[in-house]
C-alpha cells in the first residue's frame, strides 16, 4: 500500500475517535473536552512519524495506531496545560478557543490528565505488536514525556521566564519540552516494527532531534512574524511572557539558516536506514518551510 500523509491522517483521524470511547456514569463532560482538543486539527505530525518510520523499518503502520495514538494524547495533553493561566495564559489554540475557555480550569485540568493517562491504556491495545516491545514502548514514552523529557524542559522554561538565557539553555529547554516528544514518536515507530538495530534506532533518534530543534526554531521565527488568523493561536506571546527565544538570541536570518542545517542534518541521517525514506525526507523540508 502507498502510504501518504492524507492516508495517515485518515487511519489516524478514526483511531482516535474510536481510543477515546464513551462514558456512563455522569463523567461525560471530561470525556467531551479531552475529545474537544485532540479533534481540534493538527498537523498530527507526531503521530505520522510513529507510523512511517514503523514502515520504513519494514512493519505494517496498521499494527502501530496504538502506539502513534498514544503519542498523540500526550501531545494534547501538554498543549491543554500549556495553555492554561497558570502557564501561557492563552485563549486560542488551533483557531479555536483552548479547553480552558471552552470547558473552564478543572475540567480542562483533568482532560489533560485523562489523556496522560489514556495514552499508556491506548499503548496496551496494539495486540499485533509483541508483548515485550508494548513494554519498551511504555518505558520510551514515559522517560521521554516526563521530567527527563517534555515535562523537565516545561520546568526550565518556567524557570527561565523573565530572564535572559543563554543559546546553550534554550537549547536545552527545545530539546526537552518539544524535541523529546518527537523522539518518541520516531522511536516508538520503530519499536512497533520490532526493530533491536542500535543504527536504526539511532538514525531515527538523530532525524527526530534534528526536525524536533528545527520545529522549534521555526516556532520562534512565525511568532514574530506570523498573525494570529494565520497561526490560530496569539502571536507574540514570547515577548509578552518576558521569554529568551532563538529569534531574540540569533536574529531572523541565523534562525532561518539554522533551521535549514537542521532539516539537512535530519535528512542526512536517514541515510543509514536501508528502506526508502522519501516521505521522512519530504516532511522535513516541509516543516522547515511551513507557514503555521
Amino acid at each position: 500500500m502507498n502510504y501518504t500523509q492524507n492516508t495517515y491522517l485518515e487511519m489516524i483521524e478514526a483511531a482516535l475517535a474510536q481510543y477515546i470511547y464513551p462514558v456512563n456514569d455522569g463523567q461525560a463532560l471530561v470525556a467531551d473536552a479531552m475529545r474537544y482538543s485532540i479533534q481540534n486539527g493538527g498537523k498530527r505530525i507526531r503521530p505520522m512519524l510513529t507510523l512511517e518510520f514503523c514502515r520504513v523499518c519494514g512493519g505494517n503502520p496498521q499494527f502501530a495506531l496504538p502506539f502513534a495514538c498514544a503519542v498523540e494524547m500526550i501531545h494534547t495533553y501538554s498543549l491543554i496545560h500549556d495553555d492554561l493561566p497558570c502557564m501561557d495564559d492563552d485563549d486560542l489554540r488551533r483557531g479555536k478557543p483552548s479547553c480552558h475557555k471552552q470547558f473552564g480550569e478543572s475540567y480542562a485540568l483533568l482532560a489533560g490528565d485523562g489523556l496522560l493517562t489514556l495514552a499508556f491504556e491506548t499503548l496496551t491495545k496494539a495486540t499485533d505488536v509483541a508483548p515485550s516491545d508494548i513494554v519498551r514502548a511504555v518505558r520510551v514514552l514515559s522517560d521521554l514525556a516526563g521530567v527527563n523529557g517534555m515535562i523537565g524542559g516545561q520546568v526550565i522554561d518556567l524557570l527561565s521566564e523573565e530572564k535572559q538565557v543563554d543559546y546553550s539553555t534554550l537549547h536545552c529547554i527545545d530539546k526537552l519540552k518539544t524535541g523529546a516528544l518527537i523522539k518518541s514518536a520516531a522511536l516508538l515507530g520503530c519499536i512497533a516494527a520490532g526493530v533491536q538495530d542500535e543504527t536504526i534506532l539511532s538514525a531515527a533518534k538523530t532525524y527526530a532531534e534534528n526536525i524536533g530543534f528545527a520545529f522549534q526554531v521555526v516556532d520562534d521565527i512565525l511568532d514574530v512574524t506570523s498573525d494570529t488568523a494565520t497561526l490560530g493561536k496569539p502571536v507574540g506571546s514570547d515577548e509578552k511572557n518576558a521569554k529568551s527565544t532563538f529569534v531574540s538570541l540569533l536574529g531572523l536570518e541565523a534562525c532561518k539558516t539554522l533551521a535549514d542545517k537542521l532539516t539537512a542534518d535530519a535528512v542526512q541521517a536517514l541515510s543509514a536506514i536501508p528502506n526508502n525514506t522519501e516521505f521522512l525526507e519530504t516532511l522535513a523540508n516541509q516543516l522547515a518551510v511551513r507557514q503555521k
